[in-house]
């Protein structure tokens, strides 16, 4: 690479650290509130086997070129596609990939920051015993109570702070002394909590039928959409499209077999969601079925209701939700590492003051998000909030736009040989299929990914009672092959979403995750979670 453009932003010091990282970017809450629905929806064990294989086939070619590239140039995405692009003299339009890169993680760390406050609140809710004899109704009222009520909105506020300190905190510190200490201690500690948990629900007797649910073959569930959910869920788990790989890549040191190490990542990230699919079933529901439900209704209403009845459900409620604070705080840390490091490699900004100047501008983006659950929540264009249209735009045009430049300019725009010396020393099968996925395959299946999720994203809004003009003519193309264009059909075949706390629409048609039949719950139900304002990868 040119000499100007070889500015130093840290590195890692053990060679376990990349894994360690890795794991922590790709475990999220999708883990949690995503994976065991779909595995339950689509076929069990065979869903996780088409997932894994989405995983193998598709996205680990992109996993690894990211990595590659930011380990080749020691930088972040920005600064390594400048350099590339002078080397192979491509034009300059290929830096708007890096660009907008940083613009995806800079705004999914915004709103990922506010589930994680959340959480955070919810340790705390668990400890002091808020959720003690608490049924469905009373669940959802705390949720409404936080996150939805327009007269106490500040306290949701002072929550997304304190979340937002705690990652901040950790980035001032430094490469080695913040992020290579946290990632060696939390992601280890995360998957301890897990298996405390695990080992707990076993003792309670819970696991049984969990398993059978999860992992269990059942191919009459399997068709078409059971591979679009799995290939969804691949993609967009992993962190692909935000820079992420490539900033852990440049901190990567000499040595490390990277390509293992990626793959090592994609299994344990696959083993995890299994165990907490199992878990969350285990612990959330009562019976043989999730009845349709996931995201918030499924996290911070069922599951507390479910572990309220247990001995000590105070310290286990407060564990439970601990664990979801460590997996969406790793998560936090690796979307910020990229803005960080392109801030730093931009303006020559010490490490301290760019973490506190970029922290900043991500709690601030966040208060769009926050206030678009409560106060905002009426402010609306074409039927969608503000972070609805936030969360539309990245998951359905900057991420796979990004992951679909990336492949792009690996497989035209760069010369064969420069390609293969990014990838590094790798054998020739696996070199020569890497080529042709990134060349052809990737490029068709993220643009398929990406026009699957827009479509149904905006016929969601059409579902909130929008009459804009795609309104009337979305339903028949997001439908499921051979199936009438009902909303059961396509939330169970197109992109999953999950949902938040939101409260109800002057119409009043919000609509609970589950029917409560005790006296008082409608009540509550005014401000239950609506179904699918969240769309699919969120963290």
């Amino acid at each position: 690479m040119p000499a100007p453009y070889e500015t130093p932003i840290g590195s890692w010091t053990r060679k376990s650290t990349f894994f360690w990282a890795a794991v922590g970017a790709t475990v999220g809450l999708a883990n949690l509130w995503q994976f065991p629905y779909l595995a339950g929806q689509h076929g069990g064990g065979l869903f996780i086997l088409l997932y894994l294989a989405c995983l193998l086939l598709v996205t680990l070619p992109l996993m690894v070129t990211e990595s590659a590239m930011g380990r080749h140039s020691r930088h972040g995405i920005v600064l390594a596609l400048d350099g590339y692009i002078r080397s192979a003299r491509c034009s300059r339009w290929w830096m708007y990939a890096g660009r907008l890169s940083i613009i995806a993680a800079f705004l999914v760390l915004s709103y990922t920051a506010v589930f994680g406050s959340i959480a955070l609140a919810y340790v705390f809710f668990g400890a002091l015993g808020v959720f003690s004899g608490a049924g469905q109704a009373e669940a959802t009222a705390v949720l409404a109570d936080l996150v939805s009520d327009t007269r106490d909105y500040r306290m949701f506020m002072a929550w997304h702070l304190f979340f937002m300190v705690l990652v901040v905190w950790v980035s001032i510190q430094g490469v080695v002394k913040g992020l290579e200490r946290v990632f060696r201690a939390l992601v280890p500690a995360s998957l301890l909590l897990l298996l405390a948990l695990f080992a707990l629900a076993g003792w309670h007797g819970r696991l049984e039928g969990a398993v059978t649910t999860v992992l269990e073959f059942r191919p009459e569930d399997v068709g078409f959409g059971s591979l679009k959910a799995a290939l969804f869920h691949a993609f967009f788990t992993l962190g692909l499209g935000m820079g992420v790989w490539s900033i852990f890549g440049a901190y990567t040191p000499v040595g490390v077999r990277l390509k293992r190490s990626v793959l090592a990542v994609v299994l344990m990230d696959t083993l995890i969601a299994i165990l907490a699919g199992v878990l969350i079933f285990a612990t959330a529901t009562v019976g043989s079925s999730f009845d349709g439900e996931r995201g918030f209704s499924l996290l911070f209403v069922s599951l507390p209701v479910a572990l309220a009845p247990l001995p000590g459900s105070q310290f286990i409620i407060a564990a439970a939700f601990l664990l979801v604070v460590l997996v969406v705080w790793t998560t936090s840390l690796a979307l910020l590492e990229p803005v960080i490091g392109w801030f730093r490699e931009w303006t020559g900004s010490p490490r301290g003051w760019s973490a506190f100047i970029m922290g900043a501008l991500v709690w601030f983006a966040g208060l769009g998000t926050l206030l678009s659950f409560n106060i905002w929540a009426d402010v609306q264009l074409a039927g969608g909030t503000l972070f609805r249209w936030l969360e539309l735009i990245t998951g359905g045009l900057l991420i796979p736009l990004v992951a679909i430049l990336i492949a792009l300019f690996t497989g035209w725009c760069l010369t064969r040989s420069l390609s293969f010396r990014i990838l590094g020393n790798t054998p020739w099968l696996f070199s020569r299929i890497w080529y042709w996925v990134m060349r052809l395959v990737l490029p068709v299946v993220v643009a398929f990914i990406g026009i699957s999720y827009t479509l149904f994203s905006l016929d969601n809004l059409c579902d909130s009672g929008e009459k804009a003009r795609w309104c009337r003519q979305l339903s028949p193309v997001v439908a499921t092959p051979g199936k009438a264009p009902d909303t059961k059909s396509q939330q169970a075949d197109a992109p999953q979403q999950s949902e938040p706390a939101q409260p109800a629409s002057s119409s009043g048609e919000a609509r609970p995750a589950r029917h409560d039949d005790d006296a008082g719950g409608d009540q509550f139900h005014e401000k239950a979670p609506k179904q699918d304002n969240i769309l699919y990868h969120s963290v």
